[in-house]
């Protein structure tokens, strides 16, 4: 069996790191914490836990502050969580079992990270992040904002998800720091350009936002996951900024980068759609559930553009170009992935009004349970 070491770095987290804390239990053999200022009861909860707790004064750089957390731990390995993860039961006992059968020349295990659920609790987003890494590899966090752990050698792709059940809003915290180094004239790596970015597009700067995305893909250094999402997201900027000709060139420019994936397909196809250019707009949807290169990456993943979205999309444009039983199609396929989806519920009655005697449920799908429908 290994053993854990647990470091996390926190400011003001009374409300969640005891939920945090007790998510781990019986996987961490040591629980190290870094509070970078905490004005509220985060250190007297934590003590619950460990003793091993240390103050760090906070500097705007999070790579520093979570690199001493790294220093402090003394076992085999080091897992990292913020305080607002938890590993929900199922995963617990999975996490148990990887560390009691953990393979021999690992340095590093990528878990998936469960970032934004749905109202039943379905995943909506989720990546993959470097989770645990063996200590005596002396890995280091990297970056003042949107740090990220610099990781090399074997690695072990495991399937215990970390979920992220933030409970906080969204604060201009990192826009400030990004600010701030602009402003002293830092030059930025294409990471920052690209990170930049993000935060101007999140505060509604989209002018500048659309400039710091054409920066960082102008380096062309970036990572492939990075450049496609650059073009994803400058795009949106560009349709707030009412400019749709080049709002299409930015989703076209994904595919200068890979083939197509399914976000910027779907995002296409709802281009086409709006313009009722539906045979256009079915194209690129197949292209979405087409796609599985998400799947094998770390990047950013929502599930339901490769599965019943891009389905349930091409029914509406079949049903708009009059051809029923290609839209019922694909309706039943949609609902084989969320079969109580009311939208398709309701769209199943309506075709089977429509078709009569030409009505096919898919296979595998589940008959109707519920009458209400939107």
């Amino acid at each position: 069996m290994i053993t854990i070491s647990l470091c996390m770095i926190v400011r003001n987290e009374e409300e969640v790191i005891g939920r945090c804390l007790s998510s781990i239990e019986g996987i961490a053999d040591e629980i190290i914490i870094v509070d970078t200022g905490s004005t509220d009861r985060t250190k007297e909860i934590a003590s619950k836990f460990t003793d091993q707790i240390f103050d760090f004064t906070w500097i705007d750089n999070f790579a520093a502050a979570r690199n001493y957390s790294f220093s402090k731990a003394t076992k085999e390995f080091i897992l990292w969580l913020d305080s607002d993860d938890i590993i929900d039961e199922k995963s617990r006992n999975q996490f148990i079992e990887l560390k009691n059968n953990f393979p021999a020349g690992i340095d590093r295990v990528t878990l998936p990270y469960h970032l934004v659920f749905d109202d039943a609790g379905n995943v909506k987003s989720t990546l993959r992040r470097n989770r645990i890494v063996r200590r005596s590899c002396n890995f280091q966090w990297i970056g003042p904002v949107h740090e990220y752990l610099a990781v090399w050698g074997p690695v072990l792709d495991g399937e215990v998800a970390i979920k992220h059940m933030k409970n906080k809003p969204y604060t201009d915290r990192n826009l400030k720091i990004y600010l701030a180094r602009e402003q002293s004239g830092e030059e930025f790596t294409p990471r920052d350009l690209y990170y930049f970015g993000n935060e101007l597009r999140d505060h509604a700067r989209y002018k500048e936002a659309v400039n710091y995305y054409t920066r960082f893909l102008a380096t062309e250094q970036g990572w492939v996951e990075d450049n496609i999402q650059a073009c994803v997201k400058m795009a949106q900027c560009l349709k707030e900024l009412g400019d749709p000709n080049a709002q299409f060139a930015a989703l076209c420019r994904t595919l200068l980068y890979d083939t197509p994936r399914a976000q910027p397909s779907c995002d296409i196809g709802g281009f086409f759609m709006e313009k009722e250019r539906y045979a256009e707009a079915i194209y690129w949807y197949k292209q979405a559930y087409l796609s599985d290169k998400e799947t094998n990456n770390l990047g950013m993943v929502n599930p339901i553009l490769n599965t019943w979205y891009p389905h349930l999309q091409i029914c509406l444009c079949y049903d708009k170009l009059k051809m029923h039983e290609l839209a019922n199609e694909h309706n039943e396929k949609a609902l084989a992935f969320h079969h109580d989806h009311p939208s398709m519920i309701y769209n199943r009655r309506y075709f089977r009004d429509v078709l009569g005697d030409r009505f096919v449920r898919g296979e595998g799908t589940p008959p109707i349970t519920s009458e209400s429908g939107s």
